[in-house]
């Protein structure tokens, strides 16, 4: 008989002691008669803009379509260029070749895993500059963010942050992720470190005209209803049951993100191994949405904590570049750390709910692999 496995991230265990509450929230979004950009959408949206510390949040279907609406919204369309990391599984990619512009894409920074602003810095100083920046805040943990909104202010160019993995991460001044870009993304997806129990996403901005065109491109770019002013719209909405069941959620992110956060930091301190490369401890600028390691050897290690009953995932095996839809698009794009990295990250399980006894079974089974 197959050993139950300690998952990646247990959603059963996350939502379990909110069932009732859920319940009782849905009932009332049946009851109400509201279901599609309702007052739950409205009270969810002006919530999680001041959650963030911007001005305007727009609830949209999910978050990919968050980042082409956002990039629509900053101008983007056929024949522009966009800077993008190529190690976050195509989410902004496929915003971007969505909008009919082309992706430029971006080397990391090994120790963060996120774009890394020497690399944009000769992206932007080339002679074909782009039209904008999506800068991925990966695996939970802030980017570089002053460093790279100072350098597209610099510039001229939008920057777009993809927050998808970075809810309530902050700078010690209390800067949250997404309030540092023109506009900024987040999914709702389950699994997000705040999750509806469907498909979600928003966009959050804190200039006005920004979020009005993001308003208007969710429902189809209307100017009046049943009139199409702005081009490029489409039909991605915030439902209101996934919008009320987010606002019952917020409450409870900051606590998550801490639980998680110190998981992710006993690990950092607590894997000493020298085939493996544990990420390393954050402040609040890291949520640890996954936690994440390199090692050289990671067929072997997944399949030695595999036998240890630990199940582990690998966040991403395939650069954007070199994804087989792009067959042959790409084939001059080099990039190394990049590259290397794809070959060698695996995930461990990191959710609020993991216990100390599974924390320490993790650690020692890292340990003795």
């Amino acid at each position: 008989m197959t050993p139950t496995l300690l998952p990646v991230n247990s959603l059963a265990r996350h939502f379990a002691p909110l069932h009732e509450a859920l319940a009782a929230a849905a009932r009332e979004v049946v009851e109400s008669g509201y279901y599609v950009l309702g007052p739950g959408v409205a009270a969810f949206e002006a919530q999680f803009a001041a959650y963030c510390g911007v001005d305007h949040c727009i609830g949209v279907a999910n978050g990919t379509d968050a980042l082409e609406i956002a990039l629509k919204a900053c101008g983007v369309g056929p024949g522009a260029r966009v800077a993008v990391v190529a190690n976050a599984a195509m989410y902004g990619t496929t915003a971007v070749l969505a909008c009919g512009a082309t992706p430029v894409f971006v080397d990391i920074d090994p120790a963060t895993h996120c774009m890394d602003p020497a690399a944009l810095q000769r992206v932007l100083d080339a002679d074909a500059k782009p039209h904008a920046v999506i800068v991925t805040h990966l695996y939970g943990r802030l980017a570089a963010i002053e460093a790279i909104a100072a350098a597209c202010t610099a510039a001229g160019v939008a920057l777009v942050e993809d927050c998808a993995q970075a809810h309530g991460a902050r700078l010690g001044d209390g800067r949250k992720a997404g309030s540092f870009g023109d506009v900024a993304c987040f999914s709702f997806y389950p699994t997000k470190n705040l999750g509806a129990l469907g498909d979600g996403g928003a966009v959050v901005a804190r200039d006005a005209g920004i979020a009005a065109r993001a308003r208007q491109l969710r429902q189809y770019g209307w100017t009046s209803k049943y009139t199409n002013g702005l081009a490029g719209g489409r039909n991605s909405r915030l439902d209101e049951l996934q919008a009320r069941l987010l606002s019952l959620m917020l409450p409870h992110l900051d606590g998550w993100n801490a639980a998680r956060r110190a998981i992710a930091d006993r690990y950092a301190t607590g894997i000493r191994n020298p085939r493996i490369e544990p990420a390393p401890p954050s402040g609040e600028d890291g949520v640890a949405h996954l936690y994440v390691v390199r090692s050289p050897d990671r067929a072997a290690l997944q399949a030695h904590l595999a036998a240890a009953g630990i199940q582990t995932d690998v966040h991403y095996p395939t650069p954007d570049h070199r994804q087989p839809c792009h067959a042959g698009a790409y084939d001059d794009v080099r990039l190394p750390v990049t590259e290397a990295h794809a070959e060698q990250v695996l995930t461990l399980p990191c959710f609020p709910e993991m216990d100390d006894a599974e924390v320490a079974a993790v650690i020692d089974a890292c340990n003795r692999f």
